[in-house]
């Protein structure tokens, strides 16, 4: 249906010399066509692949260019061509005007396509491409430098009769004048960078005294993020509509519109979901937008594809001009899905010279299109950006009213470099009831596995009842938060839990038992056993949530008893089958049959229905689990709060910081985080972190240590609370031994100075003390080599046998603790001299001879030797042996 509407357009076209015209358009004389036989692409991702399919289509060359982190990307397979073009940070790649140009003439490349973002609306780059004979795919450099700069867009579209904002938008930009001129046009009041976008450089006023503050905001953020802190100030309309109009124009004086499209819906000023037509709206009103947009693009000798945006009054429909996109738009899909039309096919033939295919009369509007955008982010964290590897990726299946715009597939990372937008969802339906219903949908057939994503949101969104009745607005999702972030989600129903149980049970026996012949996992008949009863107990964790699954197995197949936590036993069936879109798991449980969506990744199990995906975490294993414990995030730990690029570490090691002090920045989607000190302290490290590097999300930056000074170690007297300590001889020494030990331990070198982790900063680690030994006292392996007695001589003295300890204690018990503690054993005198002191975290209290029991041994076959547990897994025997 989309490409026959198409066809439907030009069919009426004719051909004379070569080119094609609309009976009703003449071209002007002076305009000179030239050909496009190759394209260079100036973007990644779904954009740069969109391009591509419709160049191909026309039968041009295609040339990719890409970076660092996008040399296994979707647009560089489907291109013709591709060329790197640099690392991975966009100011040095996409953003890189000479390297795209120079990238352009080695390829003879006719012409660039910019998409959209990046070099898309940048002036230079324009007047590069002009002075390089390369055909810039878009507006008239003019264009973009008037519509660039919102005091002069402002200026020019009241002159052409277009409404705009009351406000100011004079040169004038003394503070008493911004002041005089915003009491004039009264509060609420819209703070806007001159050169701002994107949500930058923007601040809202609700009364005069909030003016001053919000004002220095925005000039801040504006200098920053362009360069200029020159503002204007609009009147603020409460919870307006945002409405824009697509509008073409051509070489030969024609512009058109193609309606308008409703994008109120948005978080942090970016939209997320948008749908043409505007619900809502009279036709009146539709075409007093339409005439306005195309005013507009006369006004500034508009070339090409463009949107121009409209604040629109909820209640009256009254509208005023905010600003124009001189580029192709993100959600043009929706516009081509309602009017047949393929807009990026327009484009290039009219930067080829054609005039437009069509007049205005033309363009008839049908049915209803939804966009949706579908982004690797965390809603309920503030829709964070994520970024990482798309380990499973499932998407809709494309139809004849549905299409899937994506620039990744599964596999593939989501790069912390650019925009963590995964897919866009348009569909179309004969009326806007349909389209929802569509839409949520084909929603609900995404699989996602190894980043969240916002489909679970777009889902609730696109059901929720002022949505669906079109009562849509700027501040939307706060004012519904109660019923977009539903507490319900935050607990887990018992259907799903024993469906999770269910699917992991059935789908970890199949992976198992591949060659059985028996499919199910219920006991068959002939495997009777007497007084005994078939049971498993499924753990899984929903967010902070332990949730016990019980399962017995029926004599039937297939066929289980189970309970959730402690509740009644019910009747379940269930059984696995593949589909096109994944595993399908089929349950019966109370008379209730159910078909979900079932994806095991990692420890995690994803369950898919009409509402989205719920995901339960599986047990990790307890060595595991220690490891992570010791790994994760700390009160003492700054940590990275999103996947990002760090911008700037704010603070060096050893600098005392206060709470709530900024310690470094992170830049995620094009927005800054400011991470700031967890408690009042001390930097102890600092990440070998440069600007630009990227970070994961929980990457540990800087750590912040206690104020108090370490003590040192040379002090015979510290106090060390909290240290295990360890006989050297089976009863304790005499004073004589204790005498000898201390006049031979004068031949040791001293303990330096070595900073051990905290609580046992008065120790030094095992491996910085240097103790004498002898080849007969050494451990086993080495005795067997230098053919040593395994007993110690009559007549040694103490000290020797202080140095034959240390050493057994170096080789087993260090080594052990490497591998299953991940902690240092350290190693300190007692002040007396006569005992060992082994200093961990992971130590247990000691302070009695080692003959008398104290802690029961690692070991429970071995308990009586009550010798102490030094650490977790480390085996008694071994204890007793160095000891």
């Amino acid at each position: 249906m989309y490409l026959s509407r198409i066809s439907k357009f030009w069919q009426s076209q004719y051909f004379q010399n070569g080119r094609r015209y609309s009976h009703n358009i003449e071209p002007k004389k002076d305009i000179q066509l030239r050909n496009i036989n190759k394209v260079l692409i100036a973007n990644r991702g779904e954009i740069a692949c969109r391009v591509m399919r419709t160049a191909q289509k026309l039968g041009i060359r295609t040339v990719a260019v890409y970076s660092d982190a996008d040399r296994q990307a979707m647009h560089v397979e489907m291109a013709d061509e591709a060329y790197h073009i640099g690392p991975a940070p966009s100011t040095l790649s996409y953003l890189n005007a000479n390297k795209i140009l120079e990238v352009a003439k080695k390829s003879n490349s006719q012409a660039i396509h910019p998409g959209y973002g990046f070099l898309s609306e940048n002036v230079e780059f324009c007047k590069q491409c002009a002075n390089e004979g390369v055909i810039f795919v878009g507006p008239p450099t003019s264009a973009i430098r008037d519509m660039g700069i919102k005091s002069t867009s402002k200026a020019i579209m009241s002159n052409a009769g277009v409404p705009i904002v009351k406000g100011y938008h004079g040169e004038e930009q003394s503070t008493n004048q911004l002041l005089a001129e915003a009491r004039r046009i009264g509060f609420p009041l819209m703070i806007k960078a001159v050169r701002g976008g994107g949500g930058k450089g923007m601040r809202i006023a609700m009364t005069e005294s909030e003016f001053m503050t919000q004002l220095e905001s925005a000039k801040r953020e504006s200098l920053k993020s362009f360069g200029d802190d020159n503002m204007l100030l609009e009147q603020y309309i409460t919870d307006p509509r945002h409405v824009e109009v697509q509008v073409f124009a051509d070489m030969h004086g024609n512009a058109v519109h193609l309606f308008e499209r409703d994008c109120s819906v948005q978080r942090r000023h970016q939209k997320i979901i948008e749908e043409a037509p505007a619900p809502g709206l009279s036709e009146e009103t539709r075409r007093a937008l339409g005439e306005a947009a195309v005013r507009a693009a006369k006004a500034v000798g508009y070339v090409g594809a463009g949107t121009v945006e409209f604040i629109l009054h909820r209640q009256t429909h009254e509208f005023h001009f905010m600003e124009m996109n001189t580029r192709l738009q993100v959600e043009h899909p929706i516009t081509e899905m309602i009017t047949g039309t393929d807009l990026v096919e327009w484009q290039l033939r009219i930067a080829s010279g054609e005039p437009l295919p069509v007049t205005q009369e033309d363009i008839i509007k049908r049915g209803h299109a939804v966009e949706c955008r579908i982004y690797a982010e965390e809603p309920r964290a503030g829709f964070l950006p994520r970024a990482g590897t798309l380990h499973r990726l499932t998407q809709p299946t494309s139809e004849e009213n549905v299409r899937i715009e994506t620039g990744v597939r599964q596999g593939q990372e989501v790069s912390v470099h650019y925009d963590p937008m995964i897919a866009k969802l348009v569909v179309w339906g004969r009326d806007r009831n349909e389209a929802l219903a569509k839409t949520r949908r084909k929603l609900s057939e995404y699989q996602v596995a190894g980043l969240e994503t916002n489909v679970n949101f777009l889902l609730r969104l696109s059901g929720a009842s002022a949505f669906v009745s079109g009562d849509v607005h700027t501040a939307f999702i706060p004012q519904h938060e109660a019923e977009l972030f539903p507490e319900s989600d935050l607990h887990i129903s018992e259907e799903r839990a024993i469906q999770a149980a269910l699917g992991h049970i059935i789908k970890s026996q199949l992976e198992n038992s591949p060659n059985d012949t028996w499919k199910g996992i219920s006991v068959a008949p002939t495997s009777w056993r007497p007084n005994y009863q078939l049971q498993k107990t499924v753990h899984l964790k929903f967010g902070e949530k332990d949730v016990k699954v019980a399962l017995q197995f029926e004599s039937t197949p297939n066929t289980y008893l189970v309970r959730v936590n402690d509740g009644e036993w019910k009747k379940a069936e269930a059984s696995l089958k593949q589909s096109e879109n994944g595993l399908r798991l089929i349950t019966k449980l109370d008379d209730k049959t159910s078909n979900v969506g079932l994806l095991t990744y990692d420890q995690e199990v994803h369950v898919y229905d009409e509402n989205g995906q719920t995901v339960l975490q599986l047990p990790v294993p307890k060595y595991q689990a220690a490891v992570n414990a010791r790994s994760s995030q700390s009160s003492d730990n700054a940590c990275s709060p999103t996947p990002g690029v760090l911008e700037k570490i704010l603070v060096n090691a050893g600098e005392k910081v206060v709470k709530g002090q900024p310690l470094f920045v992170v830049i995620a989607m094009k927005m800054e985080y400011v991470v700031r000190s967890p408690r009042d302290g001390v930097v102890a490290n600092v990440a070998s972190l440069k600007q630009g590097d990227a970070v994961g999300k929980g990457a540990e930056v800087a750590r912040i240590g206690a104020l108090s000074n370490p003590v040192s170690v040379s002090t015979p007297r510290a106090n060390r609370t909290g240290a295990a300590h360890l006989n050297v001889a089976r009863g304790r020494l005499s004073a004589e031994n204790s005498e000898r030990t201390r006049t031979n331990a004068g031949s040791h070198p001293t303990l330096t100075d070595i900073e051990p982790p905290s609580p046992f900063r008065t120790c030094a680690p095992l491996s910085s003390i240097s103790l004498p030994q002898t080849a007969e006292y050494q451990n086993k392996e080495t005795r067997r080599a230098v053919a040593a007695p395994a007993r110690r001589p009559a007549g040694v003295a103490p000290t020797s046998v202080l140095a034959r300890t240390v050493s057994i204690v170096v080789v087993s018990c260090a080594r052990t603790c490497k591998v299953y503690c991940r902690e240092r054993i350290f190693l300190c005198p007692d002040p007396n001299g006569s005992r060992l002191r082994i200093m961990s975290p992971r130590v247990s209290v000691h302070s009695r001879p080692i003959e008398e029991p104290d802690v029961k041994s690692a070991n429970p076959r071995r308990s009586s030797h009550n010798l102490p547990k030094f650490c977790d897994g480390y085996p008694a025997k071994r204890v007793r042996r160095a000891i």
